[in-house]
């Protein structure tokens, strides 16, 4: 029967992955240290928020897809927490049996026939124990002197170049080593896969070394290279090590491949090995499982020295999640995962990979190498991991190839749910997307020709704008100072920017990548094989044009209106003090002038000036768009000639119909003075004295 309290913990651990998986709410949080504590509710919903964080979001996103083999594993973290309270012996005989039957079927499934078992967090620290135990049985008294008996006798670790990037040199800071300890061996250049190792050049490597007085120590061979998935000639290098009695380890993808009923011979050569390092946590989908370094050593005590086996019980309970979780898949579930990533890679189109030697087992490098710089390719990568996420494709940088996108099923399908349909939409994706680079790489050049032909137009350089490139207009205004002249820069391309992005057409324009250091730019996206660039070109010429002239002629007539209410003001100003002049002061103050100009009332003549905007704007409408621009100085003269001829023609009309305009005066001039205040008894002498 089942102990009740593993079975509530199991119920637990269901209910808190529910609420993980299905919760989207988020609600505005703050963490406080609460002095009577939460229920378990309470504090799920905690870790949910602090998960997702201010993501508003949250519901179009998708989290990793946890099956059921990787609730195993979850549950296993929660199971060694409490197998790690039992009583002391019943901790022993447990922790015995959980590490002893997974490193048995581990060595089972992966052919390693007598193999020992590290399972560590970090990829390289079982590699790190590894080197260890390799130097405490070169150098018998190591764990007395340390280092000083290295002095003498220089160690030598020997890594492909196409090994993970950062490992010797990880290595030797975990190991106090000198970098002068780790030798880089090319891989091939004459013969063989450029991703290889160069196996006639590592046997002169060594020779040298041993001659010099130097002990090589160990190599570090790829079996799927982290690029591109390439296996090195393990039987070659298993030869050579047994010849020069050095240790011999081997990494990579593809040694999941020895799980299946037929393996390559290159690939079966790494069950000789002394060592290798299995990742079954990406291969099976398993999440926050340890990795595993499989070894063969007949020495315990030097195992022990090493930190490759513990007599602490706690440390063997690391294999747990593991443990629980191949019990759960079973042989054959094992086999039918990494099965159907191999069936994954071999339904992409033969097409789209790179030569025959770039082509592995559970790896295949996308040929791109039509599309020239390393900018498109990396373009094309983020574009299929953002419309085709379940494809799990990446971008890699090659040495030979530069940068490449990667498609490897068995490091993305377990966790992400790739099926064959996800590589049926990746595909179709790829062959749409690639003509348009093509386009969009051909066209570059013959853009720039044509924008460097413009002279208001000048070209932008940015390496990491993934289009035809980027432009800014101009202005041919040369008698501005810097800070003006920059503002019109920045208006003209702003207004310039919004008229390209309102015109019917299938190109994207930008202002431009975040961090560009060229400003008030335009660029323009990807391009299709009936793309005109000539017409483009000139279509951004006269749209800037007619921005251009017509911020001049709005300038123009701002300049203008100023002057006239300038001239307003000081005309006002001048009638004031005419006025001044005439009333005198007294008539200023309320009180006292109400009483003089009711006592002596002033006659005031009539004083005006008029403003006529409409007369001027006439001008400056266009009378196409390709009209030529109009300068600051004859938009002025024209405006200011049409105020002259105005003038001109009021004054003539005034003396042909002089008698008419007498008429219009004296009207003028009744009205002004019927508006007088007029004292009691005066009446009828004012009239006298108007007629």
């Amino acid at each position: 029967m089942m102990d009740p309290t593993l079975a509530e913990m199991g119920n637990h651990l269901s209910d808190a992955m529910k609420i993980l998986e299905t919760s989207l709410i988020l609600f505005p949080f703050s963490i406080f240290f609460s002095d009577s504590g939460q229920d378990v509710v309470s504090i799920l919903q905690l870790v949910q928020n602090l998960m997702h964080g201010d993501d508003d979001k949250q519901g179009q996103r998708r989290m990793q897809y946890v099956a059921e083999q990787g609730h195993m594993a979850l549950l296993g973290h929660s199971l060694a927490a409490y197998i790690s309270v039992l009583e002391r012996e019943r901790l022993r005989k447990l922790t015995t049996r959980i590490l002893s039957d997974t490193t048995l079927w581990l060595c089972r499934l992966f052919r390693y026939e007598n193999g020992s078992a590290y399972y560590h967090e970090d990829d390289c620290e079982g590699l790190v124990k590894v080197c260890r135990l390799v130097i405490n049985t070169h150098y018998e008294d190591y764990a007395t002197e340390g280092f000083t008996m290295l002095s003498s006798k220089h160690p030598v670790i020997y890594q492909s170049a196409a090994c993970r990037p950062g490992l010797g040199q990880h290595l030797c800071s975990q190991l106090g080593l000198p970098l002068s300890c780790l030798c880089i061996v090319p891989c091939n250049t004459m013969f063989g896969s450029l991703h290889q190792m160069d196996v006639a050049l590592l046997d002169k490597l060594i020779r040298d070394d041993r001659e010099s007085g130097k002990v090589p120590l160990l190599l570090i061979a790829n079996a799927g290279t982290p690029g591109a998935g390439h296996t090195d000639k393990l039987s070659r290098l298993k030869e050579l090590c047994v010849q020069y009695n050095m240790w011999l380890h081997v990494e990579g993808v593809n040694l999941a491949t020895l799980a299946l009923g037929q393996v390559s011979s290159a690939v079966t050569a790494a069950t000789k090995c002394d060592s290798m390092t299995l990742t079954p946590g990406p291969w099976l989908g398993l999440p926050a499982v340890p990795a595993v370094t499989l070894y063969r050593h007949e020495d315990p005590a030097l195992s022990l020295a090493a930190g490759l086996t513990s007599s602490q019980p706690v440390e063997k309970l690391r294999a747990l999640p593991l443990w629980l979780s191949l019990q759960y898949l079973g042989h054959d579930g094992i086999v039918q995962r990494i099965k159907h990533a191999s069936q994954l890679v071999s339904t992409l189109p033969t097409s789209f990979w790179m030569p025959t030697s770039m082509h592995c087992t559970l790896n295949t490098i996308i040929n791109l190498t039509l599309l020239g710089t390393d900018l498109f390719p990396c373009r094309l990568g983020e574009q299929l991991a953002q419309q085709v996420p379940l494809s799990g494709v990446d971008v890699v940088e090659l040495e030979d190839e530069g940068t490449c996108v990667r498609f490897s099923p068995l490091m993305t399908a377990a966790a992400l749910g790739t099926q064959e349909n996800d590589v049926a939409a990746l595909v179709e994706k790829l062959g749409e997307m690639i003509p348009v680079l093509s386009c969009t790489l051909r066209f570059r050049q013959d853009f720039k020709d044509e924008v460097l032909q413009q002279a208001s137009l000048s070209y932008i350089e940015d390496l990491s704008w993934p289009g035809l490139g980027g432009v800014r207009y101009e202005p041919r205004t040369t008698d501005l100072d810097e800070d003006k002249r920059q503002h019109s820069v920045e208006k003209i391309n702003s207004d310039l920017l919004k008229k390209l992005m309102e015109l019917d057409t299938d190109l994207y324009f930008s202002g431009g990548p975040e961090f560009c250091e060229e400003k008030n730019g335009i660029f323009i996206g990807m391009a299709t094989e009936d793309l005109d660039v000539a017409e483009l070109v000139e279509t951004i010429v006269s749209i800037g044009k007619d921005i251009e002239e017509s911020g001049k002629l709005f300038e123009n007539m701002t300049e203008v209106v100023r002057r006239g209410i300038q001239e307003a003001e000081l005309q006002l100003q001048k009638a004031n003090e005419e006025k001044l002049m005439e009333e005198g002061v007294f008539r200023q103050i309320p009180l006292v002038g109400s009483v003089l100009n009711w006592l002596s009332p002033v006659q005031a003549s009539v004083k005006g000036r008029t403003f006529n905007l409409a007369e001027g704007q006439k001008l400056f409408r266009r009378q196409g768009a390709g009209s030529d621009s109009v300068s600051d100085t004859s938009s002025v003269n024209q405006l200011e000639e049409s105020f002259r001829e105005t003038a001109h023609v009021q004054a003539s009309d005034a003396e042909e119909a002089e008698v008419p305009q007498e008429r219009h005066v004296h009207i003028v001039e009744e009205t002004a003075l019927s508006d007088q205040r007029v004292p009691e008894g005066h009446e009828t002498e004012s009239v006298d004295t108007l007629r």
